[in-house]
């Protein structure tokens, strides 16, 4: 009898071990479903890098957005299923350099060839100043993994927003938006518009966040309202208004920090 209640009691530690393992299991694969969407995020980066280098504009356009899509998704599915780890925190950094600071900097660098009707595929330096965004988004993202202030809202332009700006440009080049075509890939408009992206990213303007942790009106109302008038332009608009979205998100911050003094950025 003895014996036979000495192995019952070790069946049932290897049957809870079993468990315990299998719990284990379950929360690391957890923890690895939002570190896969950001390594989407990286790989939809690269792939427009390559769609831009090689003229599909379009192409590079839808994925861009798709990038955005997936970096608003890990972040939405970490806090879903309540995980967190510094890998993550690394991944994301990694592929929001990828995504939203090499590409802009490509999407410039390809508006100032055309502008220059720079000829063959090497090193253009005229053009070589576009990556002045890539550099100030790698200062705003290091920036922004050590300031405490931005966990509700923005400051400075956010790196994803600065992407949709600068392929918007791309788009409107690419289906001569109104006309627009020549302007948005003329060096005097270009190399303004990047050292401006340059400061915005990094300058002393709130921004509000468009991360929801909750889908109700109720403390969201600036989200919701920018979201109607972004799809009311989208439909006025259509391609053009991809870059005019983020200006008028821009422009809300503006107002705030110059004429409204609402906010303390401290």
């Amino acid at each position: 009898m003895a014996t036979n209640g000495k192995r019952k009691g070790s069946e049932n530690s290897t049957f809870i071990s079993k468990d315990c393992r299998h719990s284990r299991g379950v929360g690391h694969m957890k923890k690895q479903i939002p570190n896969l969407i950001t390594l989407l995020n990286l790989l939809l980066g690269c792939l427009t890098l390559i769609a831009l280098f090689g003229g599909q504009f379009t192409l590079a356009a839808w994925l861009t957005l798709a990038a955005v899509a997936a970096d608003f998704a890990d972040g939405l599915v970490a806090r879903l299923l309540n995980v967190k780890s510094p890998l993550g925190k690394e991944l994301d950094s990694i592929a929001d350099m990828v995504s939203f600071g090499v590409v802009p900097g490509a999407a410039l660098y390809q508006l100032l060839r055309i502008g220059w009707e720079a000829p063959g595929a090497e090193l253009f330096w005229p053009a070589a100043p576009a990556f002045l965004v890539s550099v100030f988004s790698g200062l705003r993202l290091g920036r922004f993994n050590l300031d405490t202030r931005q966990s509700q809202e923005f400051i400075g332009l956010p790196t994803p927003s600065c992407t949709v700006f600068c392929l918007g440009l791309i788009l409107i080049y690419q289906f001569d938006s109104f006309g627009l075509a020549s302007l948005v890939s003329d060096p005097a408009f270009l190399y303004p518009s990047i050292a401006a992206l340059a400061w915005l990213l990094n300058a002393e303007i709130p921004l509000f966040s468009l991360k929801m942790t909750r889908f109700t009106w109720e403390g969201n109302q600036i989200p919701f309202i920018f979201a109607g008038v972004a799809a009311l332009l989208l439909l006025l608009l259509q391609e053009a208004a991809f870059s005019a979205i983020v200006l008028l998100y821009v422009l809300t911050g503006l107002v705030r920090r110059y004429l409204l003094n609402g906010s303390n950025l401290t």
